[in-house]
């Protein structure tokens, strides 16, 4: 018997199946061990095939070494997925089994923890009789006897619990093991954090609005059609899509069948998984990279074994090796976090759509704000488009209100807090209320320059400025992107003036001039400089809502997916900060985040102001994001792509070659374009390619490598994807040059 396998380190150019001789426990989609090149070395590989014969001479044929742990295997499944992967996002087959698997799975010893118990193997009452017996009857060692007295009241503990019990150790046990008075006993711990949440279990009966009743029919009628469909789920903010969804996913389970549910990691909070741990109890299991590698490996495993019908988590759990799926939700399916910006370039969304299809099963979108290119495909009648246009309960959108910062400008104001905000603030205050401010810039200041020479503070790693965080007794520069990080000069390293200015602002300046204006208003600043910790994001969250502060000033993560009952006044400092950037998604993502955030106001009884700080107070996308207008949105951006011929009218697919050498770098970028541009003049001119570069990466310089790229408008089609998979074969060998080809990439 032979095997095909795929080898899961190789570039991509030797990406290809190669013929083993098979070991008896081998099966189509079992991870072994092969020898592999000249010196035979061992190299992991999964197997795509089973066969009675092979071409391959026999005396170059060799034989596969071992098998690993059958417990860390592909279903036939999640074996064709691996190869949809390869396919349709140019990547490795390694890559993309690597993907499936997770983290610490390859390796030759499974970390699998083990919990060993000592049970009592007498009754109680001999037990008692042999402590009360004198000479070989009874027990004389001191350690013995405090064990066997343990048991006697107890009938078992946990082996760690007694290697911590005074005078006893591991020889008391394996005496009294020896004269049959105990047994020892070992079984899988499985490693979950997430168990607490389930032991509250909440299964009452979730009750509907109208509005709500009717999505849910719609979206059960779907289902019931056990073909492969997809629904969106549109509905403003706070209108109870979550309420919808868990009727759904409760309808599916209810059929014995399973559901995956992803959120972004930053609506990954203790108050989502308690939702969702409390309904369904144990059988949810919770993925996502924050999790340590045994606690990943023990959810999969779980799952694997048929112990879990609901998954819930961030990207990555879409790989979750269930059977039986009958649905899969995407919630805020509008977040840029569903696509893998590192190899296998995958978006959950496409993955979700292949498994849906294995399974005759259900894609459900849900977003306030969804992407254009779902929104299109919900008018074009590929997708079910399922709105909800009110707010639960009765609840009203927030009032917005824009502020000129121009103006705040003139009059003298240079605070990143204009007069509106700081009197809204008091008025929070006042009512003893909550607030949340929402700045996408961490930091103290993101640009340093000297006033004598006007040089920039550059990171000498890549193209970007250093910013200033404070702490210390001058402060740091860092470099965000690669982490380079400097104290503060006292002159400018170039001309050695002591006149450096620190331009701009961030989170930790916008922080220091709220605790000058409001001392009298705690707050809490949340942004990646403090929520370093595995669990620091989930107690501030709590801490916040348990009114721990009055301010919750952040970054992105304050933006989405919260439910602060006191929260009524939200602010952001700057919205112009992702609306000017060379990108043609730059609009469509400043609406989703400014609507986001707008909602976090007034969502119970109250209602909320959202308080919008620019220097563009004329821009249509923020004037639509004020009135939460998605739809007049939708139809002017859907207006523009359409004539400049940006997605959701074709595909985007961008190609950057790196080197840490620039002349080489140049070599590369020509090598590049003329390869292209034979091919798009060549055998691929019944195709409809439009070829743009090569130019400079947005980031030229990154982590000492530097950057150029190409931008390629097509369809993407089997035809175009052998084109650029040849692409990338030729650059594959190189050892100066490296070429990346992402497909419908995030920015472009």
């Amino acid at each position: 018997m032979f095997c095909e396998v795929y080898l899961l380190d190789v570039p991509y150019h030797l990406d290809r199946p190669f013929d083993y001789v098979a070991l008896e426990e081998v099966a189509v989609g079992s991870i072994v061990k092969v020898p592999f090149g000249r010196t035979n070395n061992q190299r992991y590989a999964v197997v795509t095939a089973i066969k009675d014969t092979s071409d391959t001479p026999p005396e170059l044929i060799k034989a596969v070494r071992s098998v690993l742990d059958r417990r860390i295997s592909l279903s036939g499944e999640l074996l064709s997925l691996c190869k949809f992967m390869k396919e349709h996002t140019l990547c490795t087959m390694g890559e993309a089994v690597r993907a499936v698997l997770p983290p610490g799975a390859l390796s030759d010893s499974i970390n699998i923890k083990m919990r060993r118990t000592c049970y009592l193997a007498v009754s109680k009452e001999e037990a008692r009789a042999i402590l009360s017996a004198t000479g070989r009857a009874g027990v004389r060692s001191e350690g013995q006897r405090i064990l066997l007295n343990y048991l006697a009241d107890n009938g078992s503990v946990d082996y760690e619990l007694i290697l911590r019990m005074p005078v006893v150790n591991s020889t008391h046990v394996s005496a009294l093991v020896k004269r049959g008075i105990v047994t020892l006993s070992e079984e899988e711990r499985i490693r979950n954090p997430y168990l607490h949440y389930a032991r509250d279990v909440d299964k009452s009966e979730i009750n509907l609005s109208r509005a709500q009743s009717e999505a849910y029919e719609t979206i059960t009628g779907l289902y019931l059609d056990k073909k492969a469909r997809c629904a969106l789920l549109y509905g403003v903010t706070g209108s109870g899509k979550t309420k919808v969804i868990m009727k759904a996913i409760d309808r599916t389970i209810a059929d014995g069948k399973s559901v995956i549910m992803l959120v972004p990691e930053i609506a990954l909070t203790p108050q989502t998984l308690s939702i969702f741990c409390r309904r369904y109890g144990e059988r949810v299991a919770v993925v996502h990279s924050q999790l340590s590698q045994g606690e990943r490996l023990d959810a999969w495993r779980r799952i694997k074994r048929g112990e879990v019908d609901l998954v819930i988590g961030t990207r990555s759990a879409i790989f979750a090796p269930l059977d039986n799926i009958g649905m899969i939700v995407i919630d805020e399916e509008h977040e840029h976090t569903y696509k893998s910006e590192q190899d296998p370039k995958y978006h959950a969304r496409d993955i979700a759509a292949f498994r849906c299809g294995v399974h005759g099963a259900l894609m459900l979108l849900a977003s306030a704000t969804p992407s254009l290119e779902s929104f299109y495909k919900a008018k074009c009648g590929s997708y079910t488009l399922v709105p909800l246009r009110e707010r639960y309960g009765g609840a009203r959108l927030p009032d917005a209100i824009v502020v000129d910062m121009r103006e705040e400008l003139r009059l003298g104001n240079t605070s990143a807090i204009s007069r509106r905000l700081l009197q809204s603030l008091e008025d929070v205050k006042e009512r003893e209320e909550q607030a949340i401010l929402f700045l996408n810039r961490r930091g103290y200041s993101p640009h340093i320059s000297c006033k004598e020479c006007g040089e920039v503070l550059n990171c000498p790693r890549c193209s970007v400025s250093l910013t200033y965080h404070t702490g210390g007794e001058r402060g740091r520069l860092l470099c965000h992107l690669c982490g380079y990080s400097i104290p503060t000069p006292r002159e400018c390293p170039s001309c050695g003036a002591d006149k450096l200015s620190f331009l701009g602002f961030g989170t930790q300046k916008l922080e220091s001039e709220l605790n000058k204006y409001l001392p009298d208003m705690p707050v809490m600043r949340m942004d990646a400089d403090t929520t370093t910790g595995k669990l620091a994001y989930d107690r501030m969250l709590e801490d916040f809502r348990g009114g721990g502060a009055d301010i919750l000033l952040g970054t992105q993560m304050v933006a989405k997916g919260h439910d602060f009952p006191r929260v009524t006044l939200v602010g952001v400092a700057l919205a112009d900060t992702s609306l000017y950037v060379s990108d043609f998604r730059a609009a469509e993502r400043t609406f989703s985040l400014l609507t986001q955030v707008i909602g976090r106001a007034g969502r119970a009884t109250d209602r909320g102001l959202a308080v919008i700080q620019t220097f563009s107070p004329s821009n249509e996308t923020i004037r639509l994001a004020c009135r939460q207008d998605y739809d007049s949105f939708y139809e002017g951006e859907i207006a523009i792509r359409r004539e400049l011929t940006y997605p959701p009218f074709c595909d985007m697919v961008q190609l950057t070659i790196t080197s840490d050498d620039e002349a080489e770098l140049g070599r590369g970028a020509q090598k590049l374009s003329d390869m292209i541009l034979e091919r798009v003049q060549g055998r691929y001119s019944s195709l409809p390619f439009v070829v743009f570069g090569p130019f400079e990466a947005q980031i030229y310089k990154l982590n000492e490598k530097y950057r150029m790229r190409m931008v390629v408008k097509c369809r993407l089609s089997s035809e175009s994807r052998r084109m650029f998979s040849e692409l990338l074969c030729e650059f594959s060998g190189e050892r100066s040059l490296s070429l990346s080809i992402d497909l419908n990439p995030l920015s472009v």
